[in-house]
């Protein structure tokens, strides 16, 4: 089998379902196998295939959120295996999780529901589970939950793998190594998980990011004169309702203030990247498709833009991987060009204040309310 293709196996003669899908996408990004999933709302959040950093060969998928309750987006995989599930994947960071909740990993799950999903991510610093329905977690976020659970290291490729049983056990490793907070056989540490019945029945595994408040992952670059790069989100709502407006009146404010404000729109930011990914009925181990965790410095191209005030200058660079374009929506082997007007299944159509395009490419914009409207499936 080469694994750089997505491969779905089945062997009937066996008395099980037993089948794997993976992909480390060195023949780029199968968007029919590997979709983008939003369901609940995405105000610019992108998935790109990336040749700057990589765990085997030289592509992965990157994904970029703008943050806040709507900074949901994800990529993945249906072809979910009946009986246990074994999900290994291959991830990078930028910046350490932090106390608030972000997901990474999101799974439908039937069992809690129409909508409701069980989630993989972060909360006061470690790794935990959450369950959509409840709001439980896994481990307890308490001091001592806490304190059995591991912290998602950064700057390096790491391997995450994780385990559903058809009795509702879960197992997780980080670099082949169990954490005892993720796992429930023996789990002094979870109340709240053991607090409900529920066996996760999955439909779907997705990997992105979601976050709950102001964590977001991805950044523009600005050097306010006289000061270090600092590093603010790339959405529209920000560009618009502070960054502008701050390098507009630049030569009003104190230098001070300049540099406190970019300092304050620079916290919690971060890249996320996925590669050798692999969903199946049996354990896959971190050393197919790689052996160890690997630092790989990341490049980047960028362009820029160069404003100027009576007293001051400001330079804002925007950082991108592989999109070559601002209208590609690939890597450059296989590049296609945006539709002028139209939005993404999953991207934001309308609302108040919405100055984007009001015509899904496919499905229907459907409204949430007076200010948010999305292209969802018909």
């Amino acid at each position: 089998m080469v694994f750089g293709q997505v491969a779905l196996l089945a062997f009937a003669i066996l008395p099980f379902a037993l089948a794997q899908t993976s992909t480390n996408f060195e023949s780029g990004w199968d968007q029919t196998a590997w979709p983008i999933y939003a369901p609940d709302c995405n105000q610019g959040g992108t998935v790109t295939l990336d040749s700057t950093t990589a765990h085997s060969g030289t592509n992965s998928l990157k994904v970029t959120s703008p943050g806040g309750y709507c900074g949901h987006i994800f990529f993945g995989t249906t072809a979910v295996p009946t009986g246990d599930v074994y999900v290994r994947v291959w991830l990078k960071a930028t910046n350490a999780l932090t106390a608030n909740h972000v997901s990474f990993i999101t799974m439908p799950d039937s069992a809690q529901g129409a909508g409701k999903h069980l989630r993989i991510g972060g909360q006061d610093q470690v790794l935990m589970y959450n369950r959509e329905s409840d709001d439980a977690t896994l481990p307890d976020m308490s001091p001592q939950g806490v304190a059995t659970s591991e912290a998602l290291p950064t700057g390096v490729w790491e391997c995450f793998e994780y385990h559903l049983g058809t009795d509702g056990s879960i197992q997780t490793w980080l670099n082949s190594n169990a954490i005892a907070g993720l796992t429930t056989a023996g789990n002094l540490n979870d109340n709240g998980w053991k607090g409900s019945s529920i066996i996760p029945k999955i439909t779907g595994v997705y990997f992105g990011w979601e976050s709950y408040g102001g964590d977001v992952n991805t950044f523009v670059r600005i050097i306010c004169s006289s000061f270090s790069p600092l590093e603010i989100p790339v959405t529209a709502p920000i560009l618009s309702q502070y960054v502008l407006p701050i390098f507009s009146r630049a030569h009003e404010i104190s230098s001070f203030l300049l540099n406190y404000a970019c300092q304050e729109l620079a916290n919690s930011l971060t890249f996320q990247w996925y590669d050798d990914v692999a969903v199946s009925s049996s354990r896959v181990g971190c050393s197919v498709g790689g052996s160890s965790p690997s630092s790989t410095p990341a490049t980047t191209l960028s362009t820029s833009v160069k404003t100027g005030t009576a007293s001051s200058t400001v330079k804002i660079s925007t950082t991108s991987s592989a999109v070559k374009t601002s209208t590609t929506t690939s890597s450059a082997k296989t590049s296609s060009t945006a539709v002028v007007g139209t939005v993404p299944l999953y991207g934001q159509c309308g609302g108040i204040g919405w100055t984007g395009g009001t015509v899904c490419a496919s499905g229907t914009c459907t409204s949430y309310g007076s200010y948010y409207s999305q292209c969802v499936p018909s």
